[in-house]
């Protein structure tokens, strides 16, 4: 019994340390939309109430605003600027591109700004790969 105690104790821990070292994302599954979804919203200009954001090198996608990488804190002065005069409600999207989520230094400190100034309808556009990949060559609406 005593081993079995060490062994439990041992596993929980284990279990602590591994949970600890996973990072939390600042979205959840329900706040990613797939690229279709938006590509459908430009195309059949149903995105009145959307506010398209780059947060990376460039505005790529039809409709979007560049604010550049959100990594540099001259681009995330900008995003809050731009977001302090539109709606909480409004829905917004941002997105990158650079490369894939877990390598992207953009998308995290974007995505905290939405929430952190109270935007209810935050999205982050699921470019798992890049822009090209996932966009570009999905022949998605882009810019002019």
């Amino acid at each position: 019994m005593k081993y079995f105690s060490l062994l439990m104790m041992g596993l929980i821990a284990c279990i602590q340390g591994l949970s600890a070292q996973q990072k939390a994302e600042p979205w959840t599954p329900a706040q990613l939309m797939a690229p279709a979804v938006l590509a459908d919203a430009i195309t059949h200009q149903k995105d009145g109430n959307l506010l398209i954001l780059s947060v990376g090198p460039g505005a790529i996608i039809k409709n979007s605003i560049d604010i550049g990488p959100a990594s540099d804190a001259e681009s995330l002065a900008k995003l809050k600027q731009v977001l302090k005069t539109t709606d909480k409600n409004k829905e917004v999207v941002i997105y990158c591109g650079c490369c894939p989520f877990d390598k992207c230094p953009n998308v995290r400190p974007a995505f905290k700004t939405l929430t952190e100034m109270g935007f209810k309808q935050a999205r982050l556009l699921n470019i798992e790969k890049n822009v090209k990949v996932n966009w570009i060559d999905q022949h998605y609406p882009t810019q002019k």
